[in-house]
């Protein structure tokens, strides 16, 4: 019985072989994944589906295999950025298509999981659904290559038309982008049970036969449908203290080295970082589905414990609430904690109706953070590794070729940005 755990870490690399089970101390995804007598389980491609088999005469594809690579963000194999948020149940996946002018349904994957996409939203036929399997690509032993880590299984749950912009290339395309709800293994012990789907690739097994070791959640879900996916969707409660690890960048990844230009290009006048934070503070909440208006910078020398300002909405029409939001931003060494006082000042400028925000180029004390959860502080914490990968995702969604360019034009708005303002403004623009 083969059993995979979220976050597991899997050896995948050459020759594919489904033995030793034991590969450089991972275990082999090939001998977990193995089906005797059958072709190898293989991640060549972004969206892998496994070969149909017919069982009395209709044809069941046994899962589709989802793979990221962020090691290949921005590049013309892949000029896009995913989002795993596994814990919270979902990912943002986007699909196959890279070339302008062509058809983005008929890219091989993309084709594969609109076909996924019907069956999910037909009552009639939802018992012949194909489970999602998410793995991203992980560097290990100093290698970008050949380790894939397990983030859990699902289903489509939406589907968007967009354009996108691949920079290096200098063109536009059409593509789709998934969003993937994953579900929860909770009543399963947190393991994900491979057994399920090697029946599901045994053609001498029914539909209802393949469900033996199904996980609980992907039963209820064929039993009630759309109805029954926010209660199984995975969510992971924890206490949300990380270690200083876990809010810095890798050592000599592309986010150190975008992290260290930032801190070079503002520590001696860390006033103006300020204009950084204000955009990347943007860009956070509209990549999760918020409604954000820019606001302002507060002069350096009567910011009073804000140094920028804006709005963030929620809801709409007459229901619509809006909030001010009031922003820190400190350019500090990037490796030394950001200090407790720094957070109570923010903390103490909040008034009802806002939410604080925090920036900085390096990371926050487990202290800090317990102090912020226990005392239930609305404020957002940026450390130096979001800072870093927020700013990555800028400069490939718009199309710059480098930090230095971003930054000088961020630089040069700045002026411009700082005033002299009352924050209950912001309520009426």
């Amino acid at each position: 019985m083969s059993k995979l755990k979220i976050r597991e870490i899997f050896r995948y690399g050459r020759p594919y072989t489904s033995s030793p089970a034991i590969i450089d101390s991972y275990p082999n995804h090939f001998f977990t994944t193995n089906f005797p007598n059958s072709n190898l389980v293989l991640l060549e491609s972004g969206i892998n589906p496994i070969a149909e088999v017919k069982q009395k005469d209709i044809n069941r594809r046994p899962a589709i295999l989802i793979r990221s690579s962020p090691h290949k963000i921005g590049s013309e194999t892949t000029p896009w950025q995913d989002v795993f948020d596994v814990d919270n149940g979902h990912i943002r996946y986007y699909g196959d298509n890279k070339t302008p002018g062509t058809e983005p349904a008929l890219a091989t994957g993309n084709k594969v999981l609109l076909e996924a996409f019907k069956i999910y939203n037909d009552p009639e036929r939802r018992h012949l659904s194909v489970p999602l399997i998410f793995y991203k690509a992980v560097s290990r032993n100093n290698k970008a290559k050949g380790y894939l880590e397990f983030n859990g299984f699902g289903i489509i749950k939406g589907v968007e038309l967009v354009t996108q912009y691949d920079r290096k290339l200098d063109r536009t395309f059409s593509n789709f982008v998934f969003n993937f709800h994953v579900f929860s293994l909770a009543a399963d012990k947190e393991e994900f049970n491979w057994d399920w789907i090697n029946d599901r690739r045994n053609k001498t097994l029914s539909h209802e036969e393949t469900l033996r070791y199904a996980p609980a959640s992907w039963k209820e879900w064929i039993k009630k449908g759309n109805s029954a996916l926010e209660k199984i969707r995975r969510r992971v409660s924890k206490l949300h203290t990380v270690t200083k690890a876990e809010q810095i960048p890798l050592s000599n990844s592309k986010e150190e080295k975008i992290l260290k230009e930032i801190y070079d290009y503002y520590h001696k006048r860390k006033s103006r970082f300020e204009g950084l934070a204000t955009a990347v503070t943007e860009k956070i909440f509209i990549d999760t589905g918020n409604k954000y208006h820019e606001g302002w910078i507060t002069p350096s020398t009567s910011d009073g414990g804000a140094d920028f300002y804006g709005r963030l909405d929620i809801g709409k029409g007459f229901g619509k609430a809006k909030l001010i939001v009031l922003g820190q931003a400190k350019c500090e060494a990037l490796n030394s904690a950001t200090g407790g006082n720094h957070i109570a000042r923010t903390v103490a400028r909040l008034k009802r109706g806002w939410i604080g925000v925090y920036v900085t180029t390096s990371y926050f004390s487990e202290a800090v953070q317990r102090e912020v959860i226990e005392d239930e502080y609305p404020i957002m914490l940026v450390n130096g590794l979001l800072l870093s990968k927020t700013v990555l995702k800028i400069l490939h969604d718009d199309g710059f070729l480098n930090v230095k360019t971003y930054l000088d034009l961020l630089d040069k708005r700045y002026e411009k940005m700082v005033q002299i303002r009352r924050p209950d403004e912001l309520l009426f623009e």
